[in-house]
């Protein structure tokens, strides 16, 4: 997500830190790009005029003037500017309330409801140990009460039931009872999608949230959407008191305008991002980092947050250990960090959060590190017996053969890993023998994994 708009303004960011001193020109100029930048990223124009105006008046302002860098001073003013444009402060759900607490989602047609109602539920079990119950009150789409007793299921969350021939109200008043009864702390109800133009539908809604008592109404928008969700936002607002946006298939759109533009025109902080279709696939926002990620500074802290929630610290531990007492390095410990690279969202999603310089291109870095490639290359690994993963001098010419037929792969594709593991194994016996000064200079320009240049 932010990619075009990433692009565009870091380009302008870097323009302007060189720059020893301000002029009405060199102002002007960035402006300009930065105007352009949002634009071209489907931002709405009303939110694209105030932001630039809000820049503008403190560009000209005394700090800039009297900085001893003032294009580095005007970079920080655009990036304070868009951290509000985005928010200010990560808002997390509201607890205080007598439980279960309802979070009641609302949204256009095909916006995600249903899957964001499930990876909300995994995330509220897993990160606040909460004891959460699903409800689907959607009566008019047939799949959509066995969709998410399906993904109840499968994120380990209560599911009340309900059928279509029952009125949403009475699902509502129904789930509510049966979440008392069951201890649950968190009640999310999943109501039908609905276009922002039918007026009894959107009375449906509103009577459905009056009934529920919902302290937390989230608006979940396609990040694709474009400039139809900003009036979608504006007809739910009205509608309903929303307290919050949740942003899905942010990992499929490269411009970002609608979080700009949704976020500005209801004046509700974003509290979730859908990365990706698996049900832990679900980011909590956090302006600031956004912020520094679309200026291309990138976003470590949700990097170190990712890694100690989905790196395995045993393996790590395991092959620290193994390292340390001179066994080698082998194809298995190959496997599981490539399969740990993937449960972070593939390389593409650590390119994300990492500052990438100037003379680099994050798009050709993800296009030679995809996470397809990756998959081929534990494909093979599997094809290997367990011998062949410990000792690989042992793979000749017929076992590469089988390997790569076993894999649905070629031979040249076996070749290409067993290189990239050579190098590897040559990195870790630095690294084990004199620490992190030889294996940093064992690495190949650009400090990227062998094969990952």
């Amino acid at each position: 997500m932010f990619e075009n708009l990433t692009g565009r303004l870091s380009e302008a960011a870097r323009n302007l830190s060189g720059k020893g001193r301000l002029t009405d020109s060199n102002i002007k100029d960035t402006l300009r790009q930065v105007r352009l930048a949002l634009l071209e990223a489907d931002v709405a124009l009303p939110v694209v005029k105030s932001f630039i105006e809000r820049i503008r008046e403190k560009a000209v302002g005394e700090a800039v003037s009297k900085s001893l860098t003032p294009g580095q001073e005007l970079v920080k003013i655009i990036h304070a500017e868009l951290v509000h444009l985005l928010g200010d402060d990560h808002a997390p759900i509201n607890f205080r309330a007598q439980p279960p607490v309802v979070v009641l989602l609302a949204g256009l047609q095909g916006a995600g409801k249903t899957t964001t109602a499930a990876k909300l539920a995994k995330r509220l079990i897993d990160k606040d140990k909460k004891r959460v119950m699903l409800v689907s009150a959607d009566v008019y789409r047939p799949a959509a009460i066995l969709q998410l007793e399906t993904l109840a299921g499968e994120v380990g969350a209560l599911h009340c039931a309900s059928s279509a021939d029952e009125k949403p109200t009475d699902i509502v008043d129904r789930a509510l009872d049966e979440a008392r009864r069951s201890a649950a702390d968190v009640l999310i109800v999943d109501t039908a999608g609905r276009l922002h133009i039918d007026d009894e539908m959107m009375s449906e809604v509103a009577a459905v949230h009056e009934r529920s008592g919902a302290l937390e109404t989230l608006f979940v928008v396609d990040s694709m959407a474009g400039q139809d969700a900003v009036n979608a936002a504006t007809a739910f607002g009205e509608a309903l008191p929303l307290t919050g946006i949740v942003l899905t298939k942010a990992d499929g759109d490269a411009k970002g305008g609608v979080a700009l533009s949704v976020r500005e025109i209801t004046g509700k902080p974003i509290r979730f991002m859908g990365v990706g279709e698996k049900v832990d696939a679900l980011e909590a926002f956090h302006p600031e980092r956004m912020a520094s990620r679309i200026l291309g500074m990138g976003d470590v802290l949700t990097l170190v947050e990712e890694i100690e929630e989905k790196v395995s610290k045993e393996k790590t531990e395991k092959l620290a250990r193994k390292l340390k007492k001179g066994r080698g390095f082998d194809l298995s410990d190959l496997r599981d960090q490539l399969e740990q690279m993937m449960n972070m969202g593939g390389m593409g999603a650590l390119l994300d959060k990492l500052p990438i310089p100037g003379n680099v291109n994050p798009a050709a870095l993800k296009d030679q590190a995809n996470e397809q490639q990756i998959r081929r290359q534990v494909a093979i690994i599997n094809s290997m017996t367990p011998g062949e993963r410990q000792f690989p001098k042992t793979i000749n010419g017929s076992r590469k053969k089988r390997i790569a037929a076993g894999a649905g792969l070629q031979i040249q594709d076996v070749n290409r890993l067993l290189k990239q593991f050579t190098q590897m194994e040559k990195m870790m016996r630095k690294m084990s023998r004199g620490g992190m000064k030889k294996m940093m200079r064992g690495m190949p320009r650009g400090g990227m994994p062998p094969g990952m240049r």
